[in-house]
């Protein structure tokens, strides 16, 4: 990222830290402020990430920025035998297990505190490996990216779903004028963080997106690496591979 982006801009906190205490803060209201903002659409992204990963077959996979889980539940299609869902925040985890427990998948998933930059996992453990709305809030990028590269397997698969921009009118001018009013409002008027939704608003236009993130994944190590734009560009999935 061409600068450095945090929830709390007068905190003394480094970004991991400040990212931690925003979703520990939000945890509770998280997934339906989610649905509202983005018009419940993030349910289709996911689905299209269940089944470029399912075409894989994997045994088990890693879910990183997991959150409340959402990803690692809809993982379980997969067929996989081993779902983790790894997170920074103990208080969207712990949101996260209450919804595994509702739906008896305890014995496929297993709700993960840690730290994408330093993962507790042994190299070449995981035939799959997912991040959803999470890469952005790696407080270093390539750290992140290099200690997944780590602990994929050889010939497997790594699929991010991040936030991107459109870049053709209107899309990319509604975008804008969403992100940047419509979307930071919503965040003051329903969240009890009121940075929180600036920040999301803020990290999610200044990230980098479509070729310039495939070229930071080339850099880390990845190969084949593809962007597949989704809903007019305001989302985009990352599919990459271990040599």
């Amino acid at each position: 990222m061409s600068e450095k982006i945090t929830p709390y801009k007068d905190s003394t906190l480094g970004k991991k830290q400040q990212i931690a205490k925003m979703f520990d803060t939000i945890s509770n209201e998280y997934d339906d402020l989610n649905r509202v903002i983005s018009f419940g659409i993030d349910i289709k992204w996911r689905k299209k990430v269940v089944q470029i990963i399912s075409k894989k077959k994997p045994t088990n996979v890693l879910d990183i920025a997991t959150g409340t889980g959402d990803l690692a539940i809809n993982l379980t299609q997969t067929d996989a035998s081993q779902i983790i869902g790894l997170d920074i925040s103990e208080g969207m985890l712990d949101v996260g297990r209450k919804k595994i427990a509702k739906k008896q998948l305890d014995n496929t998933i297993e709700m993960v505190v840690g730290d994408s930059e330093n993962l507790p996992f042994d190299n070449n453990s995981f035939d799959a490996i997912t991040v959803a709305f999470g890469v952005r809030n790696f407080e270093h990028l390539e750290i992140g990216l290099a200690e997944i590269l780590r602990v994929l397997k050889p010939k497997g698969l790594f699929v991010v779903l991040e936030t991107s921009v459109p870049v053709n009118f209107p899309f990319k001018q509604g975008y804008y004028i969403y992100t940047k009013a419509l979307l930071p409002l919503i965040g003051r008027l329903f969240s009890k963080d009121k940075s929180a939704y600036r920040y999301l608003s803020e990290s999610a236009s200044k990230f980098p997106y479509g070729q310039a993130f495939n070229n930071i994944l080339n850099k880390t190590g990845f190969i084949n690496s593809t962007a597949l734009p989704q809903t007019f560009g305001v989302a985009t999935i990352y599919t990459a591979t271990k040599e």
